[in-house]
């Protein structure tokens, strides 16, 4: 009989997603370790896949990425960090919240897009 902590992820879940990209890798926990030089410990990447750790940082996706072979993008968007949207004419706009401050308010994130929009329209000039 399973214990209550021995429950697996949804399939559809990021953790999921990580031992599939794993497997599929043919990598052990202690490869991925060795492969991102200890940056990803076994134990740690093994609580990701098993969706204890939900929301891991930016820096340990970006070492994972290369050893899974995925792209950062990907998991950057699929953490939960990166989300697109289409604006009033149909164009994509990709929201990067994660390299701000947490637990920025809409507002302040609505102005920083739009500090970027300025910075853009000025290099064009």
């Amino acid at each position: 009989m399973a214990k209550p902590g021995d429950q697996r992820p949804p399939e559809d879940s990021f953790g999921a997603h990580l031992a599939r990209l794993r497997i599929a890798a043919g990598l052990s926990l202690r490869d991925v370790e060795e492969a991102t030089d200890h940056e990803v410990s076994n134990a740690y990447l093994s609580q990701l896949e098993k969706s204890k750790i939900t929301k891991p940082s930016p820096h340990i996706l970006y070492a994972l990425a290369p050893v899974l072979k995925t792209s950062y993008e990907d998991l950057m968007k699929r953490a939960g960090y990166i989300t697109s949207d289409q604006d009033g004419r149909g164009r994509k706009q990709t929201k990067v919240a994660a390299f701000a401050v947490q637990d920025l308010t809409p507002e302040e994130e609505r102005s920083l897009l739009d500090y970027l929009a300025m910075i853009r329209k000025q290099k064009r000039k």
